[in-house]
């Protein structure tokens, strides 16, 4: 093939750009490396407060998770197979948690659950009556996080079934399948590494997950406390290796929950 003229450089240039950025990223990794050592790294991760506030991450981000992949399943198939009135409201408003400042977002469920009123009561309130606490406890916590995890699994699972061909719904309709047997046998089994993909995206969202968190749960240590608000505890108190620990923990789950999408094929079906 003929050689077209200024073809080399303009790759060169690309690269230069592009790894300008993906510098900064490992270095930015490197940083991290380099500050502490293995033994400062156990004994930080050894911590009681720690060692609590990673099973609450991994509890929290499964079932903010598990929430986001039921609601995006539905949605994502509305508004990729579908028109109606309204579509274009809809889309905005699974897009806004996604723009909005995250403090924005905790300020908002706050108000929601304070400010909201049942029979003269917030509903707070009414909810605590019942036995039930959401603000600044567990159940906040995975509220927050799910309250931006699942705008981005419903992009995922749009665009999942953007690509699944219409026709092959149609054809399980004229062999007989209702509409629910025709989504539940033909089209789920289609989207399952959608499934994944956006099951994977959410749990990943939800462990950066902190601005909602700090206003809508709070931080309290052993109790809200999740890995990203460890490291905001941790610096707070001066041990600056400890954040520096956790943040490797974090790059490091990172790492595993990228691979995992990349395996899994991104939001192919």
């Amino acid at each position: 093939m003929k050689a077209v003229p200024g073809e080399r450089s303009f790759y060169v240039a690309l690269a230069v750009i592009g790894g300008a950025y993906a510098l900064l990223v490992v270095l930015m990794i490197l940083a991290n490396v380099a500050y502490t050592t293995p033994g400062q790294l156990t004994a930080a991760l050894g911590s009681p407060e720690i060692q609590a506030s990673m099973r609450l991450t991994l509890w929290s981000c499964l079932v903010a998770a598990a929430l986001s992949l039921i609601v995006a399943v539905p949605l994502g198939y509305l508004l990729a197979r579908t028109n109606f009135r309204g579509k274009a409201l809809l889309e905005a408003l699974m897009d806004i948690p996604v723009v909005l400042p995250p403090l924005v977002v905790g300020l908002s469920l706050l108000i929601i659950f304070n400010h909201f009123r049942i029979g003269g009561t917030s509903l707070e309130q009414w909810l605590n009556a019942r036995g039930l606490r959401v603000t600044f406890a567990v159940a906040g916590v995975v509220l927050a996080q799910f309250s931006v995890a699942a705008a981005f699994a419903v992009r995922t699972m749009r665009g999942t079934f953007e690509q699944i061909p219409s026709r092959v719904d149609d054809v399980a309709l004229t062999l007989g399948c209702t509409r629910w047997q025709a989504f539940r046998l033909v089209t789920l089994p289609l989207a399952r590494r959608g499934m994944l993909a956006a099951f994977t995206v959410a749990w990943a969202r939800s462990l950066g997950e902190f601005g909602p968190l700090l206003i809508f749960a709070g931080t309290t240590r052993g109790r809200t406390e999740v890995l990203s608000s460890s490291v905001f505890l941790e610096l707070s108190v001066g041990r600056l290796e400890g954040a520096v620990a956790v943040s490797l923990l974090m790059i490091f789950i990172a790492i595993i929950v990228l691979m995992l999408v990349r395996s899994s094929g991104g939001i192919r079906s």
